[in-house]
């Protein structure tokens, strides 16, 4: 009984600790702002005020981190300057965590916007049957107030669009990987119990 006892914690101390809950979260964590930074930010301080400190936005498990995909990767494809503070508000609003809804807004950048927004232009001309008009986008309110009354309709529709199959791209893979996890974390531990069990 005793051997059997010592076997038992040798076997849990000299295995890797990979839970399930550590393999998703470290991978997904690599992608998240640091806490601070986030309740810190000037703008989101100031809009958002003591909503920030809500627990419920930090917290990271597979509905947290799946829906902050989706609400990433639909307020990337937003053709505004503000699409941080969307992107917060959406979190706040349907609490998933902010971090990694903010985090991933930062896709559209100055290398990413021009192909991005102009892909979404082709495919919001193409679907109302426009003409295209050649433009390079730029994230900046000068810029949409001189562009908008020539482009917005089909900038509008294909950014939408393209959004939302983003968002639910991103939102059915972070739950389908979860659940992979998952799977093979109960694989390991049915494996590590069969180990056990040969070695009593």
């Amino acid at each position: 009984m005793f051997k059997s006892v010592v076997k038992s914690v040798i076997m849990r101390k000299s295995r890797p600790p990979t839970t399930f809950e550590s393999m998703p979260k470290k991978l997904i964590k690599r992608l998240m702002p640091d806490h601070h930074t986030i309740r810190n930010h000037p703008h989101l301080t100031r809009i958002f005020g003591r909503l920030l400190h809500d627990p419920g936005l930090w917290h990271l498990n597979r509905r947290s981190a799946s829906g902050a995909f989706a609400v990433g990767l639909f307020c990337a494809f937003i053709p505004l300057p503000a699409q941080m503070i969307i992107a917060a508000a959406l979190a706040l609003l349907v609490r998933v965590n902010l971090p990694l809804s903010v985090a991933l807004v930062w896709i559209t950048n100055p290398i990413t916007i021009p192909p991005m927004f102009y892909g979404t232009y082709q495919v919001g001309a193409w679907l109302l049957d426009t003409p295209e008009h050649h433009f390079e986008f730029q994230l900046e309110l000068e810029w949409l107030l001189n562009e908008t009354g020539l482009i917005w309709q089909p900038l509008l529709l294909g950014s939408l669009l393209v959004g939302t199959l983003a968002a639910a791209l991103g939102y059915f893979t972070i739950r389908g990987l979860w659940r992979l996890h998952l799977l093979q974390y109960i694989k390991e531990r049915r494996a590590r119990r069969a180990r056990r069990k040969r070695s009593e």
